[in-house]
């Protein structure tokens, strides 16, 4: 029998309300005092072929309170470091609320959401959602800018339009270079047949993107890709689940074999942390209904779990946590 004095809430994940990691939630944005607040974009009006990730911010939710530490942070044994310590304020805000059939409202409620955590001086985490949606999520961090955006996918995003259609789930890095506070862009991990027309990928590095598949990302070895990335730059990171390989990402509305693995991922994002200043990222395209085994759901957790992680740590390590400072969102602007 258990004594009095051993007993504990141990708030198991199987317990209670499936926020993301079971941290605290905050849908008034208005009161948000936050270093990261993670939003969910249950969107797939952007979709050109399966449909299903209006369901992935769900998906992702329940699968990252496998994530829930409650142990005063995670201690990762292979760096023997201690991470998301109870210093970290983590929130969950909630779903950008959706107007089904208009595609302007839904663009709009994401970039006013965005405009208002950016303004808190919390990091914006956002789940899609296709990848339309990083499209008003970049339009919002206009006051962040000027910023260089990491993609990592195995589509390259760069069409123009779709008999019209500018704003698809193919077209959201191009519509990216066109806004002036983007300054640059590097696309990782992109490959395949039919990721994009051969003058899509012209108009790319024309314009100065720097595109590695996962093949020269291999050849090169990833502390060099890292190295190709500017250094000291703010960084707007925009995560397609499907730049991971289908073996561990599978639930996704266009699996690319020949992607990322874990560890692969887990090594870029941490040194992109170590690299420049992050500012928001997202992660989109995770499609639960192909989901059967909930295996996607899961590394998407783990990968956005870890890329919070890492971030949260160069910026303690920099005195940029809320707890530390009260001008967080005014160090980023002014720097």
């Amino acid at each position: 029998m258990v004594k009095e004095n051993e007993k504990e809430t141990l708030n198991l994940p199987f317990v209670g309300i499936s926020s993301f990691g079971k941290y605290p939630i905050c849908e008034n944005l208005d009161q948000l005092q936050a270093d990261v607040a993670i939003l969910g974009i249950p969107y797939d009006m952007g979709t050109q072929w399966r449909s299903g990730t209006k369901m992935g911010p769900r998906g992702i939710r329940e699968a990252s309170t496998l994530f829930s530490f409650g142990l005063k942070g995670a201690y990762d044994p292979e760096r023997d470091d201690m991470y998301l310590t109870p210093q970290i304020r983590i929130n969950d805000c909630g779903d950008v609320d959706m107007v089904h059939g208009d595609l302007e409202q839904c663009f709009d409620n994401i970039e006013n959401s965005v405009r208002k955590i950016v303004s808190g001086g919390a990091m914006p985490v956002l789940l899609g959602g296709d990848h339309s949606i990083t499209i008003p999520f970049a339009r919002g961090l206009e006051s962040l800018g000027p910023f260089h955006v990491i993609q990592i996918d195995a589509h390259l995003d760069w069409a123009d339009h779709r008999s019209g259609q500018r704003l698809g789930q193919g077209s959201p890095i191009r519509r990216m270079s066109e806004m002036s506070h983007v300054k640059g862009i590097t696309s990782l991990g992109i490959r395949g047949v039919g990721s994009s027309r051969r003058e899509d990928f012209e108009d790319a590095r024309n314009y100065g993107n720097v595109i590695i598949s996962p093949k020269n990302m291999r050849e090169m070895g990833l502390k060099e890709v890292i190295n190709q990335l500017p250094e000291g730059e703010r960084f707007f990171v925009t995560i397609d689940i499907d730049g991971l390989d289908p073996s561990i990402s599978h639930g996704t509305g266009t699996p690319s074999p020949g992607g990322l693995f874990y560890d692969e991922i887990n090594e870029i994002l941490e040194g992109i942390a170590k690299r420049g200043d992050v500012i928001a990222f997202d992660l989109v395209e995770v499609s639960p209904p192909y989901d059967p085994t909930g295996v996607t759901c899961i590394t998407a957790a783990r990968t956005i779990m870890d890329f919070i992680m890492f971030i949260t740590k160069e910026r303690e390590k920099k005195g940029q946590l809320i707890s530390q400072s009260k001008s967080v969102n005014e160090q980023f602007i002014n720097k």
